[in-house]
């Protein structure tokens, strides 16, 4: 069976239904929950050499079905890949095609363990930051959520900080929901490693920000 056949032979009738009014995209939905695609991801990464790996979440994205993404995505979502430049280059491809926030989270996910094997991608990322489509721009912040990640960042992770800390700043004016969301979760997740840099971001643009973004980029600072 081929990766999506075994993806479909769990799908859920009701559940597509719930999932299609949930995400609002209009594409097809099979209504298999998470849980299976991990346990189904999980073993084609045991079993697939990387080439049919890469080849399986072509498949899977561009069938265009909402647990086809998902599962490309969670297909190269693996810290340690020897040759990853493919995986790279794959991953980046997809970004134009992102339209909803699950899909996206996913497919950064995958593409967030790229950028920490090798940081001098975040030059690459920098382009996104001035896109005109949302989710690209977007997910220029979402993809490097692990720079926030470490209590003893190195210098390499402090200037990444810096820098997309810079995006973040840029981002403030903007008034989409899902960008003032994003800053908010990037400079949230910061704060509970990093307190003095979100502090300090906070002081300078926090009033730029939308309410509701602030209160939620600013909430485990409340809680010390």
């Amino acid at each position: 069976m081929t990766p999506l056949a075994q993806i479909e032979a769990h799908k859920d009738a009701q559940k597509a239904l719930e999932m299609e009014a949930y995400h609002k995209v209009p594409r097809t939905y099979l209504g298999v929950p998470n849980p299976v695609l991990n346990d189904l991801t999980k073993n084609w990464r045991k079993e697939m050499s990387l080439a049919e790996r890469l080849e399986a979440a072509r498949s899977l994205w561009e069938s265009n079905i909402h647990e086809g993404r998902i599962a490309a995505g969670k297909l190269l979502t693996q810290a340690r890949i020897k040759e990853d430049a493919e995986v790279w280059t794959l991953i980046k491809s997809w970004v134009p095609d992102f339209d909803a926030w699950a899909i996206a989270d996913h497919a950064c996910s995958a593409g967030a363990r790229r950028i920490m094997a090798d940081p001098e991608r975040l030059n690459a990322i920098e382009g996104w930051t001035q896109s005109e489509h949302l989710w690209t721009k977007r997910a220029a912040l979402v993809i490097t959520l692990p720079f926030t990640k470490s209590n003893h960042p190195s210098q390499t992770e402090q200037d990444a900080r810096d820098r997309i800390l810079g995006w973040c700043a840029d981002y403030v004016s903007d008034p989409e929901w899902f960008i003032q969301k994003a800053i908010a979760w990037w400079v949230r997740e910061l704060s509970k490693h990093d307190e003095q840099r979100a502090r300090s971001f906070l002081e300078t643009h926090g009033a730029a920000i939308k309410p509701f973004a602030y209160n939620d980029a600013k909430r485990m600072l409340d809680r010390g």
